[in-house]
């Protein structure tokens, strides 16, 4: 259960429709949603998604697909929207993409609020952390592309996948948050792409205002947004800005 949005149900598995709209339009509408993820013994690991990025391909220098390129890796970032785009970083962590509308465009998942498997998610990135470590607080368990991948167990055999039709892992809709108002929505750089000219000051980064699952809060662009409404999770606390 989500202590951010108030208690209603899904609506239901998201399809082809959903994903085939414009990368940035799609980063926006991915806020809200439901990522869950089916693991072998049949637990249901779930959680919502407050922060992306988009990679909207062609003209931009921090995509993958800069310049149209066309690679072996990349290859899911030109298949149909809705596609699992599964990359390696530093050589040993995952980050988790969806492909949209446009030549090589996507979506990069960077942070979830985990909603159901706390417990199993903790396990997961326990595994990948020195033995004696603290015990990871629930607002820390996804907060992050390569730390939600490593809590919901997202394989790298997972790239090229469906998410609209795939057994293991989709996406769902919630009444209360198919439309995340647009105020609650902070537009920002994105992240790690300062190497990339013009394009690492391109607004391309959203995420909810206030949510303390973000990975990284940007002071400068939420004070620009002229809006100071600040939200309350129960249970979470939210840092004052």
């Amino acid at each position: 259960r989500s202590c951010y949005f108030t208690e209603k149900t899904l609506q239901g598995r998201l399809g082809d429709r959903f994903f085939n709209q414009p990368c940035t339009s799609l980063a926006k509408a991915l806020l809200g949603k439901v990522l869950i993820r089916r693991c072998a013994d049949g637990t249901e690991l779930r959680g919502r998604i407050v922060e992306t990025e988009a990679y909207l391909g062609g003209e931009d220098r921090a995509s993958h697909s800069a310049g149209g390129k066309r690679t072996e890796r990349n290859t899911a970032m030109f298949m149909k929207p809705g596609t699992i785009y599964v990359y390696p970083i530093y050589g040993i962590y995952l980050c988790m993409n969806v492909s949209s509308e446009g030549e090589g465009a996507a979506v990069l998942l960077r942070s979830l609020e985990p909603l159901q498997g706390q417990p199993t998610m903790r396990q997961l990135r326990a595994t990948r952390r020195k033995e004696g470590s603290r015990e990871l607080k629930d607002k820390e368990l996804c907060n992050g592309p390569s730390k939600l991948c490593q809590a919901l167990d997202i394989p790298r055999c997972f790239d090229r996948r469906d998410l609209a039709s795939d057994p293991e892992v989709w996406l769902e809709a919630d009444a209360k948050t198919d439309s995340v108002e647009a105020q609650r929505i902070v537009t920002a750089p994105r992240v790690g792409v300062e190497s990339h000219g013009e394009w690492a000051k391109k607004p391309l980064r959203f995420y909810l205002r206030g949510h303390p699952c973000v990975s990284v809060v940007n002071k400068e662009a939420e004070k620009e947004s002229g809006n100071q409404i600040k939200i309350q999770p129960k249970g979470l606390k939210v840092q004052e800005k």
